[in-house]
């Protein structure tokens, strides 16, 4: 692995149907479709919300408790390349990363607040997800 690999916290930005143009009587199965899933042909269009050196957020999530079901979730990372973040686990990386706060670097906060802030996000709508993925080079 290089020593530039980041590790990129996308969030869903928007949703979109390939198709040029519904006609009206159709906007509810295109609501549904949305709500659905990629298999009906709809596209999530991913936005950058958080980066951080890979190495960093190694050392990050180091900090988490061991064993726990938050760290276990973030260091699915290291074993697949990329992890989805919804609003099933909300709760449980927010309730760790707050508590884990005494023992973070300045920098650990600062992630660990923006990553909360996107948890917010997600609890508020609960369509929005996180894509995390590894970036090398």
């Amino acid at each position: 692995m290089s020593r530039s690999s980041r590790v990129v916290f996308y969030s869903l930005s928007r949703k979109f149907v390939q198709e040029k143009q519904a006609p009206p009587k159709a906007q509810e199965v295109i609501y549904y479709s949305l709500a659905i899933g990629h298999h009906l042909g709809v596209i999530d269009c991913l936005q950058s919300r958080l980066e951080c050196p890979l190495d960093g957020f190694n050392r990050w999530v180091a900090q988490l408790p061991s064993g726990g079901a938050a760290r276990r979730k973030l260091e699915g990372l290291g074993r697949f390349g990329e992890i989805c973040i919804d609003s099933t686990h909300t709760h449980l990386l927010a309730t760790a990363l707050s508590k884990a706060a005494p023992l973070l670097t300045d920098e650990q906060q600062s992630w660990s607040q923006r990553l909360i802030d996107l948890l917010q996000l997600i609890e508020n709508e609960p369509a929005i997800y996180l894509m995390v993925r590894r970036r090398d080079g």
